[in-house]
């Protein structure tokens, strides 16, 4: 079985563009949808660098992550207001992959001896 491959673009710049980006075009256009695809786009893009990293369990662990985030967002939306909610949330979903996956990846591109 062929080792998937990792992106070169951080996951966590993905995960918090997917849901920035997400969120944005959902609202500039009214279609919710649209800005759905836009986070699975993400979370899609991300998986390969995850299952590299650290197999299936580092991948569905981040991308329940991700997606408990932006549901979370809503009802968070209600105390802090929109934005203030999807740039929290978006932080969150980035710091998740950056410490369980993105770090890891740039500390084994530096130093080969690196052990997992």
């Amino acid at each position: 079985m062929a080792t998937p491959r990792r992106t070169r673009v951080p996951t966590a710049l993905l995960l918090a563009l997917g849901l920035l980006l997400g969120f944005g075009l959902a609202e500039a256009t009214g279609l919710r949808w649209l800005g759905g695809l836009v986070m699975v786009a993400a979370n899609l893009l991300a998986l390969p660098t995850w299952l590299a990293t650290g197999g299936t369990r580092l991948a569905v662990g981040l991308t329940v992550v991700f997606w408990a985030c932006m549901v979370l967002s809503h009802p968070l939306a209600h105390g802090i207001g929109t934005w203030p909610s999807v740039l929290t949330a978006s932080l969150v979903a980035a710091a998740a992959a950056w410490l369980l996956a993105d770090r890891r990846v740039r500390s084994a591109e530096r130093d080969p001896a690196f052990q997992r």
